[in-house]
């Protein structure tokens, strides 16, 4: 058994076969996590996971490229974001369903930030909106999942604001999903409680930090996800992601870490049982 813990199949890339995806996933014995990314996304995770009796959860959040309006090209999928206010009642709402296990995908984004904005100004409404959804977690006793892409010129920057924020609120708890920072900035995540979670980019040739990083950090801190429709793994990059192929970066885990591809799986999906309380 495996969790994906960073799914999108709430998202229009699966629309015409989001069911079938769904149901491949579980046919392995692969769990997912949907991800909102803004209202609409938020409420059709928890729909599907409400349809699907077991197996299948939610996490609702504003993603922060939400919250202006451009064009966004992650090379397998092409998508206009939506420019959102942040409605904590909804999120709430939504929250507070029982098949909702998480507050996300919320966090810090500054490689989207429109060059004809005022930067700072942008970081700020950033910053502001991400406090106010740990301040929900906080509330309702929920983990984070946590966004985080910083510019190509100063790529940690935003991990150490991401960390000085979460300081703030030390009853905070989470994942810092899709990692690819360096190994002493992910152990300091850890020391203030939070898990790191790979994707397909572990399995990527090139991807030599982010396979360090999986290789030493301690196996009980990992999670593992696909960010589907996103990061497709080897041997399917390029095309279209799913849950199902979340095994591919466990095995990849497995084989940095010189250790079976079950224990990982086992060690894995424990985490995130507890984290997720699921």
């Amino acid at each position: 058994m495996l969790i994906d813990t960073h799914t999108h199949v709430n998202f229009n890339a699966f629309k015409e076969d989001g069911p079938d995806v769904i149901d491949r996933s579980l046919r392995e014995k692969i769990w997912l996590i949907n991800v909102g990314s803004q209202t609409t996304t938020s409420k059709r995770a928890v729909n599907i996971a409400v349809d699907f009796k077991e197996g299948i959860y939610a996490a609702v959040g504003l993603h922060p490229i939400h919250l202006h309006e451009i064009k966004v090209d992650e090379s397998e999928v092409a998508f206009q974001s939506r420019k959102e206010e942040f409605n904590p009642q909804e999120y709430r709402e939504l929250a507070l369903n029982s098949k909702t296990v998480a507050i996300g995908e919320t966090g810090l984004d500054y490689f989207h930030i429109p060059k004809d904005e005022d930067f700072d100004l942008v970081k700020k409404k950033q910053e502001d909106i991400f406090k106010q959804q740990i301040a929900l977690a906080v509330e309702l006793g929920k983990p984070l999942t946590i966004h985080s892409r910083g510019t190509e010129a100063d790529p940690n920057e935003v991990y150490q604001d991401i960390m000085a924020i979460l300081k703030q609120f030390p009853e905070a708890k989470g994942v810092i999903h899709c990692y690819s920072g360096n190994l002493e900035t992910a152990k300091q995540f850890i020391e203030i409680g939070f898990l790191i979670s790979f994707t397909g980019i572990v399995t990527f040739k090139n991807a030599k930090e982010t396979q360090l990083v999986a290789k030493e950090l301690p196996l009980d801190k990992i999670l593992v996800e696909t960010d589907a429709p996103y990061l497709a793994p080897e041997p399917y990059r390029g095309k279209r992601n799913e849950p199902a192929y979340v095994k591919y970066i466990a095995l990849k885990i497995a084989e940095l870490k010189g250790i079976s591809f079950k224990e990982v799986a086992k060690v894995t999906t424990e985490n995130a049982r507890k984290l997720f309380n699921i």
